[in-house]
Formats: structure tokens, C-alpha cells, sequence
């Protein structure tokens, strides 16, 4: 169980990185069968060939403190990644990490990183709660982590689930999906699934640790 004083800083790079890239890999075929419904059919190929590149570039991540990582990280990310996926989630991490000043040592140090970068995510794709994409995982993990410091994983791991089985209610009105209209309701966003399932690999890390 992780609490509000658990010394984020005290993880490894590495582990951090070999979960996500582990939980891509994984689910890179369950990625692309959700975007093939409402999307273009190639996030999961995308995803997969980014964190490849970052498991490539592991060496260098992980002699980097926490806050360089992830900006080099995202940079990684949005010149190997196609489509959205790539400029997004690069954004998320550059910001996370242009926030975090020192390594984080607290829940509220780790919501503090990721709220920068929501920020960035919402004014690169121009969106917010509600459009069905990453950020309707993403926004409700942040209210969960800033809700519950005293057991943040936990109450992350339920918002990411909660926010992902609410975008099959939802109609998109941002990316590809958008296109379908009405026919977009009824299928999980592949964002939001991919966010999910990062939440899930590095809270498992740091239960774990």
C-alpha cells in the first residue's frame, strides 16, 4: 500500500520502464482491435513501436533522474509514434517532467506532475473530459490521487477503470472517432484503454517496491 510519505524518488527508473513497455507490448493487439472499430486501426501498432523505442533507449533513461527521463522519454515518443498517440503522450510526459523540479516524494508531487500534464495534453489535441479519449482516464486518476492520499494507487488504479468504462457510453467528438458520429457510442477508446493500462503497470511497480 502506498502511502501520502512513500518516497516516489526512492523507484528506479527501470522498473518504471520495463512495466509499461511490458503492459504495451502486451495489449498491443487488443489496442489495435479498439481502434479498428472507431479509429484508423493502428494504435496498438503505434503505441507498440514507441515504447520499443524507450525499452531501445533504456540504458540512457534510466542513468537520468526521474524528471529528465520523462521529458526524454516524450521526446522519444513523438518522433517514434504515429498519429495522435505519439505528439500526446509525448506531451504528457515533457510536461510531467518539466514540472517535477526535483525527483517527486509524494502522492501530492506525483498529481502535481501529472495535472501539467493534462494541461499539455488538453491544449495539444484541444479537449477536455467528455470527448472520449485518454484524457477521460486521465483526468479522473488526478482527481483520485489529489482525493485519496492515503492510498493513491489504489483509488488511481479504480478511476482509471471507471473513466475507461465510461467512454463506451460516450459520444467521440474528437480524433477519427469523431467521424462515426452516433456509431462511436458503445466502444472503449483505445487512448483511454492505453492510459489505463500505464496507470495499472507503474501503480503494480510501486505497490510491489
Amino acid at each position: 500500500m502506498i502511502r501520502k510519505e512513500r518516497k516516489v524518488s526512492d523507484m528506479h527508473n527501470g522498473k518504471l520502464l520495463e512495466a509499461a513497455v511490458a503492459a504495451i507490448r502486451e495489449h498491443a493487439d487488443e489496442l489495435t482491435a479498439l481502434d479498428q472499430a472507431i479509429g484508423d486501426g493502428d494504435h496498438g501498432i503505434n503505441m507498440k513501436r514507441g515504447f520499443d523505442a524507450l525499452a531501445e533507449a533504456a540504458g540512457e533513461l534510466e542513468r537520468l533522474e526521474l524528471p529528465a527521463a520523462l521529458q526524454k522519454a516524450g521526446m522519444i515518443l513523438v518522433m517514434k509514434v504515429g498519429g495522435a498517440s505519439g505528439p500526446l503522450y509525448g506531451s504528457l510526459l515533457m510536461a510531467m517532467g518539466k514540472a517535477a523540479a526535483h525527483p517527486p516524494a509524494s502522492a501530492d508531487d506525483v498529481a502535481g506532475m501529472l495535472k501539467a500534464g493534462i494541461e499539455a495534453v488538453k491544449a495539444r489535441g484541444r479537449s477536455d473530459a467528455g470527448a472520449k479519449t485518454m484524457l477521460d482516464v486521465l483526468i479522473p486518476v488526478l482527481q483520485a490521487l489529489e482525493s485519496h492520499p492515503e492510498d493513491p494507487c489504489a483509488a488511481a488504479v479504480r478511476a482509471a477503470d471507471d473513466g475507461l468504462e465510461a467512454t463506451r457510453g460516450m459520444l467521440a467528438t474528437k480524433g477519427r472517432a469523431s467521424f462515426l458520429g452516433e456509431r462511436s457510442i458503445g466502444h472503449l477508446d483505445p487512448g483511454a484503454r492505453s492510459s489505463a493500462l500505464l496507470v495499472h503497470a507503474i501503480c503494480n511497480v510501486l505497490e510491489d517496491s
